[in-house]
């Protein structure tokens, strides 16, 4: 028996035309492919340290923060606290080698019976917060110097009204951390100047005109301005949008 033909195919002689502009590029998902790089961040799952200050700062931007801790968001510009720490840098607090110099050096002139002004304590920075309270109440401090991330803020909260009670002179800095530098520790909430050599008198008297002028003098004005309250971006666009009906209901009205 002799086999049945087989029916070609009809082929399109024209092809659909193909626009120029887009040319068609089929992706390839196959092992050994280098895919594009995508932002992933949303879908991140990030350390809860992360989360948390990310939480708190939306919440200290959304709630209403009373003034006694929003003074802590205006912070000394940053010229004027190059200066400081320039100044601070001068009286950091001895390390260890330098301490035990000292004081065997103090021991040998104490055994030879030679007087030791040569190896007195050196001038520097006081740190903790008992300690700078105390100075303070006394008197002794010359100039105050507050860090604005200090968490519970509870610890400092009230120092700057008390700096003010004394009239000492007293300013905000960003980050507990700078401060811990110049007293070699991790942190410091709170460091004050209590003596200064004769020849930083002159840069210390132009701090404390600055920190003055910033705090010091504007301390009523501060205590009573209040922070937060802002709305989310969408929040502000729903009022927006709820603003301009309002404004084009009134604008029929009396059209």
């Amino acid at each position: 028996w002799a086999k049945a033909p087989v029916k070609k195919k009809a082929t399109s002689a024209a092809k659909a035309a193909t626009n120029p502009l887009f040319e068609k590029a089929p992706k390839n998902f196959g092992i050994g492919n280098i895919q594009p790089k995508r932002d992933l961040g949303r879908f991140v799952r990030w350390p809860f340290y992360v989360r948390f200050q990310r939480q708190k700062k939306i919440l200290t931007t959304r709630l209403k923060v009373p003034p006694s801790i929003n003074q802590f968001t205006k912070t000394l510009d940053k010229a004027s606290a190059l200066s400081l720490f320039r100044l601070l840098d001068k009286y950091r607090t001895e390390d260890r080698k330098a301490k035990r110099n000292r004081l065997a050096t103090m021991a040998q002139n104490k055994a030879a019976g030679a007087k030791d002004d040569a190896s007195k304590k050196p001038t520097y920075v006081k740190f903790g917060l008992n300690h700078v309270t105390s100075l303070i109440e006394s008197k002794k401090a010359t100039l105050v110097v507050i860090a604005s991330d200090v968490d519970p803020i509870e610890l400092v909260v009230w120092l700057p009204a008390l700096c003010r009670k004394m009239e000492i002179p007293y300013c905000i800095v960003k980050g507990k951390a700078a401060l811990g530098k110049v007293c070699r520790k991790k942190s410091a909430s709170v460091l004050a100047l209590t003596n200064t050599r004769p020849e930083d008198r002159g840069e210390l008297s132009k701090v404390v005109e600055t920190v003055k002028a910033n705090f010091n003098d504007r301390f009523d004005e501060t205590r009573k301005q209040w922070g937060g309250g802002v709305n989310g971006i969408k929040s502000q666009h729903v009022m927006a949008a709820r603003a301009r009906a309002i404004a084009k209901e009134e604008a029929k009205r009396q059209g």
